[in-house]
């Protein structure tokens, strides 16, 4: 998949990017949304197995979304914020929903922004990939930021969150340490097998 910016057309109001989902594999016999929530979409398809039997598989489908791996001056950005689904507190990288006609890139450099009060001067796209597909429609994009200018934070009426610097050579660890989540160990190990960390 490209960075381009694309929108699937099930949620063309939404104001969020939406990635297609391919045509299937295996026979849906019917496909049914249960849900909405204005954040997810929640449904199941009804699917004939190789086997001749038929499952409903569930699913829940969200907005794209981007990671941003930002370094200024061998430092790696995290933000701390607390996460009220899992009750924790976490470091985490910046990160946020890409919007309708954005690349991950571009929505990379806007969540940095906001997020942080850091514009970065170059951002490109180490990977994107389907997340959770057990049970979640959902993708991520991985984006890698430098070239960083300190400019004001424009925080979402939700976000609570301060801004740390990480030593590019313990961002790792510290990514490894618990409480984290996936999308933070992903991106440091991403940016890593990549060579821009």
């Amino acid at each position: 998949m490209t960075d381009d910016g694309s929108q699937d057309n099930r949620h063309p109001d939404d104001g969020r990017r939406h990635e297609p989902i391919p045509d299937p594999e295996w026979t849906v016999l019917e496909s049914k949304t249960e849900y909405e929530t204005g954040w997810y979409t929640g449904g199941y398809d009804l699917v004939e197995q190789p086997n001749g039997t038929t499952k409903q598989y569930y699913w829940a489908e969200l907005a794209t979304a981007v990671v941003v791996v930002a370094v200024a001056d061998d430092q790696v950005v995290f933000v701390e914020q607390y996460r009220p689904t899992v009750r924790q507190t976490q470091l985490e990288l910046p990160a946020g929903i890409v919007e309708n006609g954005e690349s991950f890139s571009d929505a990379a450099v806007r969540e940095l922004r906001e997020e942080t009060g850091f514009a970065a001067d170059s951002a490109s796209l180490l990977g994107d990939v389907w997340c959770s597909t057990g049970v979640l429609r959902h993708r991520r994009g991985f984006v890698f930021a430098e070239g960083l200018t300190p400019v004001e934070r424009d925080l979402d009426e939700n976000e609570f969150l301060s801004v740390h610097a990480v030593p590019v050579e313990d961002a790792l660890d510290r990514a490894l340490e618990a409480p984290t989540n996936d999308a933070t160990m992903e991106g440091i190990l991403l940016a890593h097998e990549k060579g821009v960390l």
